[in-house]
């Protein structure tokens, strides 16, 4: 094996795992909730990942140019001083190796890529964990001379600004049962930009000209090339997580007395929804579900046979997953029309 070859096996190897710690990263993102708030390991997989990415980039771009790899010195540069800096390796990339070519969805990413705000700040976070933040606690103990940045805190602070400046979110907040609902919505929000940046990377190996290196390796990016602007924030990552998967589930399978209470209890009533008839954002992965009220209070939704809990009475009265943490609904959209609707029903004589 010629040292051409190696090296294209190798840097392949590192693209598969920049791509596979992102959408861990992003599946642990998701498992935060108000009881787990172990920031440390989605700010590890993340920046790790974006680094790996960014970097395999440079090294297709300056082969496409140069007909050879970069070395070693020249790559760290790219990314500042310490070669860790992930806004300075964004730059870089804008700068030597980024094509438009007169197409809008190229000239869209630059645009995200070069003025979005939100995503400066989380690069800056993440940049930052991964240069020094992820030692702030050893460096406080420590007494450093110059003690690293809370990314936590800062982090937090950014979630904050998005229910901050939403009127809704700050509404939903008086109600102690939504505050899930909330930090739901903020995670989705967060995970739509950091899609959008890994899509503007990714869709440089195919419409732009990173070269016919990148080409081959294209197959790897398709998760996210593939990411049309309708499906960003609905993908379910935590389904990449160990913890995820490990969890166990109550899920119940429709049984005939079910079927029989359906049909004749007066005090249950339900409703097929299909997703072409529904007139707003639909938050399920399915495009037809059931919505179903039981004795005015117990609200559920059967997907494919399967019950859920529409609120949390059904969930603790029948011990039934939530329909989110289940993974039948797209986090961080809310259900709460169906809910809605379901107790509608239950309310009609």
């Amino acid at each position: 094996m010629n040292e051409q070859t190696l090296k294209d096996i190798h840097l392949y190897d590192e693209l598969l795992t920049a791509l596979k710690l992102i959408e861990i990263g992003f599946g642990e993102f998701q498992n935060l909730d108000l009881a787990n708030d172990f920031y440390h390991l989605p700010f590890q997989l993340v920046s790790s990942g974006f680094e790996r990415l960014m970097k395999c980039h440079i090294c297709l771009g300056y082969h496409e140019k140069n007909h050879s790899y970069p070395s070693s010195k020249y790559l760290k540069n790219c990314g500042g001083r310490n070669g860790h800096d992930l806004g300075e390796l964004k730059n870089n990339i804008l700068k030597s190796y980024f094509s438009i070519k007169n197409v809008p969805v190229l000239k869209e990413d630059y645009d995200f890529l070069s003025n979005d705000n939100d995503m400066e700040k989380l690069i800056c976070l993440l940049s930052e964990f991964g240069k020094y933040a992820r030692y702030y606690n050893l460096d406080i103990v420590t007494s450093a001379a110059k003690p690293s940045i809370d990314v936590k805190s800062k982090w937090e602070n950014y979630e904050t600004s998005i229910v901050t400046s939403n009127p809704e979110l700050l509404k939903k907040l008086e109600n102690v049962e939504c505050s899930k609902e909330v930090f739901a919505f903020i995670q989705r929000e967060i995970i739509v930009k950091l899609e959008k940046f890994v899509r503007a990377i990714s869709r440089q190996s195919t419409i732009g000209k990173l070269g016919d290196k990148a080409k081959q390796f294209s197959s790897v990016f398709y998760p996210f090339i593939m990411l049309r602007d309708e499906e960003l924030g609905n993908r379910n990552y935590r389904k990449k997580t160990t913890r995820y998967n490990e969890r166990e589930r109550r899920v119940h399978e429709r049984t005939i007395p079910d079927e029989l209470n359906r049909k004749f209890n007066k005090s249950y009533k339900h409703k097929l929804i299909n997703r072409s008839e529904f007139k707003g954002e639909w938050p399920f992965y399915h495009d037809c579900v059931i919505i179903e009220c039981r004795e005015k209070h117990w609200c559920v939704v059967t997907i494919e046979n399967k019950d859920y809990a529409l609120n949390g009475a059904a969930k603790s009265r029948y011990k039934l997953e939530d329909v989110h943490e289940a993974g039948m609904a797209i986090f961080g959209k809310s259900v709460d029309p169906f809910l809605d609707m379901a107790l509608k029903l239950g309310n009609v004589q």
